[in-house]
């Protein structure tokens, strides 16, 4: 946020106080330049909307205790929902990220979208039923879904494991079924961002890749997911690395994706070939975990083919951090082991020497708060809060 400069709308004071900036009348007054007069009146909006409150004392050095200023979390209530290509998890949260409550809802992704997005939509109004809080104290949904979202019309764009879902208004769906703002995102970007924001607020750029059914890569710059263009940014699972009769059919269209060899659904394919039970991307990681040689050697197999591609993006981005998460980084090491072996054999040490490579934190709950942030972001940003505002008065 940059300085302002007598004129900060209610939004902007807000975005002050929940950047960490400002704490206290005064330090608003301070980076604002506000009369008292006028810093009154946005002040008594932001408390009378619910979102800041005053409470406890800041030391001070001189004359009173200033009361300190805090954005009301505890009152602010987000829906998640991180959608795959079997199961969907749902959570009612509030801002601060505390979980009130979670489900597991099985889905058919190749089932017409509409369909599923009403049968969601059940699901999150039973789920907040269940947490005793009402759709009115929902300042939004926020969807994850393994596929590229062109963000400016928040509709998937050409999604490879979604092909029907390909330009569905799944915000506006949602919207006209739950009556709340609903926002969409590619699950990578937001496992990244929960990420980022969660565990490593400091850190100027984190790169996120997920490694599950395929593959999906999300990089947050600053704090926020860099999407590209078309919604295509992170898209590392359809980078082709294999040619000729060994190469396979992707579900993008293309053969010789890395998804197609370093993916769980990879594995799972291999090992099924090999006359295996093996059903899920799950089931894999639960052989690897229980000491299964050849599950580990083909993860440790795809680590390095993964590895391979990832030198080349830390290279190009020379990140601060790098996280795998996704079912096959949970809770194991054998896979973050050899993408780090790999990415060190293959890059300079220069890009590495700062590096910090790492399985996910979050694990499960990565999308699901990344989507908490999103939500957060966009209907508490200062334009949304002055529309909300001025539509009240």
């Amino acid at each position: 946020m940059t300085a302002l400069t007598g004129s900060a709308t209610a939004g902007e004071i807000l975005e002050l106080v929940r950047s960490g900036r400002a704490r206290t009348r005064r330090e608003v007054q301070e980076l604002t330049g506000l009369s008292r007069s006028t810093l009154s009146l946005r002040m008594s909006q932001l408390l009378a909307a619910g979102y800041l409150r005053e409470s406890g004392q800041a030391a001070a050095t001189t004359g009173r205790p200033a009361r300190i200023l805090t954005f009301d979390e505890a009152r602010q209530i987000v829906l998640s929902v991180d959608i795959g290509a079997t199961h969907a998890k749902l959570a009612v949260l509030d801002a601060g990220s505390t979980v009130l409550m979670e489900a597991q809802a099985e889905i058919d992704i190749s089932a017409p979208p509409e369909l599923t997005l009403r049968s969601l939509a059940r699901r999150l109004t039973e789920l907040l039923t269940r947490s005793e809080r009402t759709l009115s104290a929902v300042a939004g949904v926020g969807v994850g879904i393994p596929a590229p979202v062109r963000f400016s019309t928040q509709r998937p764009n050409n999604p490879p494991l979604m092909r029907a879902w390909h330009d569905f208004p799944i915000a506006e769906t949602l919207e006209s079924l739950l009556g709340v703002p609903v926002f969409v995102d590619n699950d990578a970007n937001l496992m990244g961002l929960g990420e980022a924001r969660d565990r490593y607020p400091d850190s100027p750029s984190v790169l996120f890749v997920k490694v599950g059914t395929g593959i999906g890569a999300g990089v947050i710059l600053h704090g926020q997911p860099e999407r590209g263009i078309a919604g295509g940014a992170g898209d590392i699972g359809h980078i082709r690395i294999v040619d000729g009769a060994a190469a396979h059919l992707c579900t993008c269209g293309a053969v010789g994706c890395l998804a197609t060899e370093a993916s769980g659904g990879a594995i799972v394919r291999m090992l099924r070939e090999e006359g295996r039970d093996v059903r899920s991307a799950g089931d894999v990681n639960r052989l690897v975990n229980a000491g299964d040689p050849r599950a580990i050697e083909l993860t440790q197999r795809a680590g390095r083919l993964l590895g391979d591609v990832l030198a080349t993006s830390v290279a190009l981005l020379n990140p601060a951090v790098l996280v795998i998460g996704g079912v096959m980084a949970d809770p194991g090491t054998v896979l973050v082991d050899s993408v780090r072996d790999r990415v060190y054999e293959r890059t300079v040490p220069m890009s590495t020497r700062e590096l910090f490579i790492t399985a996910s934190s979050l694990g499960a709950d990565a999308a699901i708060q990344g989507a908490r942030h999103m939500v957060i972001d966009q209907t508490f940003s200062a334009a949304a809060v002055d529309s909300r505002l001025q539509l009240a008065s």
